[in-house]
């Protein structure tokens, strides 16, 4: 709350490059986190997999030795962290789950240091350079939220960016907010006008999240250069009506705090009753594939 009882939370984006010293990578997580907290953040958010380089651009049986419990090593590491800080941290990594069975998950750490739990990665993509369905199995947990100490938030992560279907879910399901952990950047052969329209495609369909939604969207990207891929950076802040309010540099490690009005979502979801008007009743057929005629 501010002075005035208006009900903030100030979240905070950390988005880096990697190496492929794992150490390293974690050290620079931990700065971009205290540099968040002193910032004002109270909620930190790391991108996708910042272990490690993204090393699904190949199919290479070595990098399943990058694979953790979760909880494990990482969390281990974060949660006297959030404890120190007071804040929460979302954090995704590369989860070993058994023997051959791995998932893309993220945790969450509330602000006293304790497990809140985990999402494990629903979409899985497999394009050139995003081999991901050769490293991890799909999710099985569905989807998720999970009451911090100043927010009920929603974690997705990178391809679920494209499916409003997890969005809408995961906004029922209670979601304050929504953070996308992502790790996303543009093939360096392409042109600059393939470029552009990729990231606003990226952007637009997440904006459309918070809009039908009416919650804020927190999207976190690396940036720099690995392998054929160049990493477009471009984290970002809506508020609860799409309206973007921070954009990250392509081409800086940037970390920022950003706040956001908690009262904004009863607001625009009651000028705007989207959840009002849904026709509950006529939405069966999403849930097949494809519509035949037959």
């Amino acid at each position: 709350m501010d002075k005035v009882g208006k009900r903030t939370v100030k979240v905070g984006l950390v988005q880096t490059s990697c190496s492929s010293n794992l150490a390293e990578n974690m050290s620079k997580a931990i700065s971009g986190i205290r540099e968040a907290a002193a910032k004002g953040a109270q909620i930190v958010c790391l991108q996708e997999l910042f272990r490690s380089l993204y090393f699904c651009d190949v199919e290479d049986h070595d990098n399943f030795k990058l694979a953790e419990s979760i909880p494990g090593p990482s969390t281990d590491a974060l949660a006297p962290l959030a404890k120190e800080l007071g804040v929460v941290i979302v954090a995704s990594l590369f989860e070993k789950r058994a023997e051959g069975l791995y998932h893309n998950t993220t945790a969450v750490l509330d602000a006293d240091g304790s497990y809140l739990g985990k999402y494990r990665k629903m979409h899985i993509p497999d394009d050139p350079g995003y081999y991901e369905k050769f490293y991890f199995t799909p999710g099985d947990m569905g989807y998720k939220v999970f009451k911090t100490k100043f927010a009920t938030i929603g974690v997705l992560i990178c391809w679920d960016q494209w499916y409003p279907e997890a969005a809408r879910i995961t906004s029922l399901m209670g979601a304050e907010m929504l953070f996308y952990p992502t790790a996303i950047g543009w093939n360096i052969a392409q042109d600059e006008a393939t470029n552009s329209e990729q990231y606003q495609a990226w952007q637009t369909i997440q904006r459309s999240h918070a809009v039908a939604n009416g919650v804020p969207v927190v999207s976190v990207n690396r940036v720099g250069f690995e392998g054929d891929m160049k990493f477009w950076g471009g984290s970002f802040v809506t508020n609860a009506f799409g309206r973007v309010l921070f954009q990250a540099d392509h081409e800086k490690e940037t970390i920022h705090v950003q706040e956001l009005d908690m009262d904004n979502s009863d607001r625009y979801r009651t000028h705007w009753p989207f959840l009002r008007d849904r026709r509950i009743d006529s939405y069966s057929p999403i849930l097949k594939r494809f519509i035949d005629e037959d």
